[in-house]
């Protein structure tokens, strides 16, 4: 994971993400970098446009989440009718009771 902020830091710093530059953030938190993860990583990210990237995820996050909140408001209109509806029956019951 800290080779991934330390791409964040960077790109968000507006610097260009390279293995040098990973490898110098890393390394100033006092770990030690490794070599073939730090390769990966800016191979990974070549071309990408992290800030463009961030945004298609937090859409594609957010998704999911309106759309199960549909369902949760349809059910919650279903009760409010049943609920309408079982209190006319139980007046109907009620006022018929008084005329026995």
């Amino acid at each position: 994971m800290e080779y991934i902020y330390s791409a964040l830091l960077l790109d968000s710093a507006g610097k260009k993400v390279t293995e040098d530059a990973v490898k110098k953030v890393v390394e100033a938190t006092g770990e030690k970098s490794d070599e073939a993860r730090v390769k990966a990583m800016v191979a990974a990210l070549e071309g990408v446009d992290i800030k463009d990237a961030i945004k298609q995820a937090s859409v594609v996050a957010a998704a999911p989440a309106s759309s199960e909140a549909a369902p949760k408001e349809q059910k919650k209109e279903e009760k409010k009718e049943e609920n309408q509806e079982k209190k006319a029956e139980e007046a109907v019951a009620g006022l018929s009771s008084l005329f026995g």
